[in-house]
């Protein structure tokens, strides 16, 4: 089974937890377009609109006539839908490979229930072989990076990149993050910093992995 096959399984196992008439979150990346292709086949003339954490989702949400709402109107959203980019067996998560860090941890902490879809390559022991987003203002740029140094990590600006807020990208490179949580609320104290790309605080509830066996569903 492809990649891309695990996360179209991932997705239509997604889809099961949507609600009719429900006004649900929708996440930003390769997974979560899968996701959105598939809500819109199966029920989406059933939702009542979405909240999306990115303006490509957005738009790929409409393309299929499914309302799109901004979350001080939505209010208290039931379910939200996203990938992850590494998830360990608590569900904590680095997040924002596609820079939609700040917007999606917005979106999962307005909602009751965090289902995280993603392909079983993504379940790791330790956090932190892929590099972890830092979204900060970009007049303080140089700042956080020095901090970020302190901390052990080697960041690196993401070039050509400007996030929907107008922020730029630091990825850290080098991390083995054995307390999330506590890395989480550390950098988030650094000035400057916008959002960091770790869900621990706010970590998935459900995470289901596309794999050659099937799907797999780990609650922690």
């Amino acid at each position: 089974m492809t990649p891309e096959d695990k996360k179209r399984i991932a997705a239509e196992a997604a889809v099961n937890y949507v609600k009719a008439d429900a006004i649900i979150g929708v996440g930003t990346g390769s997974t979560v377009n899968h996701f959105i292709d598939l809500l819109a086949g199966k029920m989406g003339s059933r939702v009542r609109a979405a909240v999306s954490s990115s303006e490509v989702s957005s738009e790929r949400l409409q393309g299929h006539g499914i309302k799109v709402v901004d979350l001080n109107q939505a209010g208290k959203l039931d379910l939200y839908v996203d990938g992850a980019d590494e998830s360990n067996a608590r569900l904590h998560l680095i997040k924002g490979g596609g820079g939609a860090l700040t917007r999606e941890k917005i979106v999962a902490e307005a909602s009751a229930q965090f289902v995280c879809i993603a392909d079983d390559s993504k379940l790791v022991d330790t956090l932190g072989a892929f590099p972890l987003p830092v979204e900060v203002i970009p007049m303080a740029r140089e700042l956080v990076m020095r901090a970020l140094i302190d901390l052990g990590g080697d960041p690196r600006l993401r070039e050509d990149f400007v996030t929907d807020n107008g922020n730029q990208i630091l990825d850290i490179h080098g991390l083995q993050i054995s307390d999330a949580l506590a890395l989480e609320n550390r950098i988030n104290q650094i000035t400057g910093v916008v959002c960091v790309g770790l869900f621990a605080q706010r970590p998935a509830d459900v995470l289901i992995l596309g794999s050659d066996e099937g799907v797999k569903i780990i609650i922690p």
